[in-house]
């Protein structure tokens, strides 16, 4: 029967300690993460019920000692995971070790700076531990395959938002110019933040225009925005489906040559010979 990692001799504190933090893999490992996840819910809950006036009256000595209970536990567990690993700064400086820190900050600024304390709730990033823990690697994959579409959509986009920048800007200024100050349209950052508002269909209603011409752009605005909100959705779909395709196998099938196959496929989809 083959030893665990810490059964075996000379196994030190530090790659026990790893094997608890890090691991998801051994018993103690995935306990630790799942106990953490919880941890972190139960601490975000805590911050959101706390933001509420009534219950923060009755409650808020409870929640602020909760929170505190909480953002030392993490201030701990952040000092273990530094000491379990070799090179702690390069931990320190990932996606995850970012998180961690930031998951403990915003409770110590609260002291200096009142009301910092909600920013707590970037705590639950921390839950995108759950798809390492429990073997998610479909969903971990989609997520991949979703992030390359948008990198690579990322140019088309930045074209796109800086034409629909000057659109606004143009039509804002205009707005202005029909308007004036007497119907709200005080000046042109004004216009354009209502260019923006009617552009993107949001309509707050705060700004609206009074002369006829005015309500003729702004119905020309409207207009556009349904087909300006439809382009960088179709150009994150088209990226997506070339992700999706570029995700398959090269692999020619023995049999009948074909190509096109799943990574995953035991057997071709056109002949079923075995790849």
């Amino acid at each position: 029967m083959p030893l665990k990692h810490t059964d075996r001799p000379g196994a030190g504190w530090r790659s026990i300690l790893h094997e608890v933090i890090f691991e998801a893999e051994t018993r103690a490992g995935k306990t630790f993460d799942v106990a953490l996840i919880w941890a972190i819910v139960l601490s975000v809950l805590a911050v959101m019920l706390e933001s509420v006036a009534e219950i923060r009256v009755a409650y808020g000595g409870l929640l602020y000692g909760v929170e505190w209970f909480f953002t030392l536990l993490f201030t701990l567990e952040y000092v273990l995971r530094l000491l379990s690993v070799r090179k702690p700064l390069r931990y320190a400086f990932s996606f995850y070790g970012i998180v961690d820190l930031m998951a403990i900050v915003p409770t110590y600024l609260s002291v200096i700076l009142p009301g910092t304390q909600y920013l707590l709730a970037i705590r639950f990033f921390r839950v995108l531990r759950v798809f390492r823990i429990f073997k998610l690697t479909e969903y971990i994959r989609e997520a991949r395959l979703i992030s390359s579409a948008l990198r690579a959509s990322r140019k088309k986009i930045s074209v796109f938002l800086l034409a629909v920048l000057s659109l606004v800007v143009v039509i804002g200024s205009l707005m202005h110019v029909i308007e004036g100050e007497g119907n709200g349209f005080t000046d042109i950052p004004t216009s354009i933040y209502w260019a923006i508002v009617t552009m993107t269909t949001v309509g707050y209603g705060d700004l609206s225009p009074q002369t006829p011409l005015g309500k003729l752009l702004a119905s020309a605005v409207m207009i556009a925005g349904y087909g300006i909100i439809a382009v960088p959705t179709g150009i994150v779909t088209v990226e997506f489906s070339r992700t999706t395709r570029q995700m398959v196998s090269t692999e020619a099938c023995p049999s009948c040559s074909a190509e096109g196959h799943d990574t995953d496929a035991a057997y071709c989809k056109y002949c079923g010979a075995p790849l």
